[in-house]
């Protein structure tokens, strides 16, 4: 007999998914690492990187989620975390507790973060923001 909540084993390569277009912002690309489909959607892992300039950012938001990390892998990237200014840079690991009020307004060219999100359906709630936004880092 086995459970059907079960979780998978799974092994993704590097050339196994690519980077698309297809996630919650238009300004970055994601790229699949298979852990949804193998957790049964209890936990989702992606890769994001930074796929042209910032301009707005994402705007103030929180999500709808149980646990959440953000871990930069290249690059850097400016999030205002409620009122404070939280710069995080390639090695930085974020635990983004639920329901924090945030704001990713500024990042690299070559910034590139692996989220870890549970559930993997999680909800993103735009919401009014405590404090103004310092302006962007121009790419040369």
């Amino acid at each position: 007999m086995t459970d059907a909540g079960a979780t998978q084993f799974s092994h993704i390569k590097p050339d196994d998914t690519n980077y698309r277009g297809e996630g919650l912002r238009d300004f970055f690309l994601y790229r699949d690492l298979g852990i949804a489909a193998a957790t049964n959607g209890k936990v989702v892992a992606h890769l994001v990187k930074a796929n042209r300039p910032p301009t707005n950012g994402t705007g103030w938001h929180k999500h709808v989620a149980d646990f959440q990390i953000v871990i930069m892998m290249k690059g850097w990237a400016k999030f205002m975390y409620e009122d404070q200014l939280t710069l995080v840079t390639a090695g930085d690991c974020v635990h983004q507790k639920p329901g924090i009020v945030h704001y990713l307004f500024d990042y690299s060219p070559d910034m590139e973060y692996l989220e870890i999100v549970g559930p993997a359906d999680f909800g993103t709630i735009d919401v009014e923001g405590p404090c103004q936004v310092p302006p962007v880092t121009p790419w040369a």
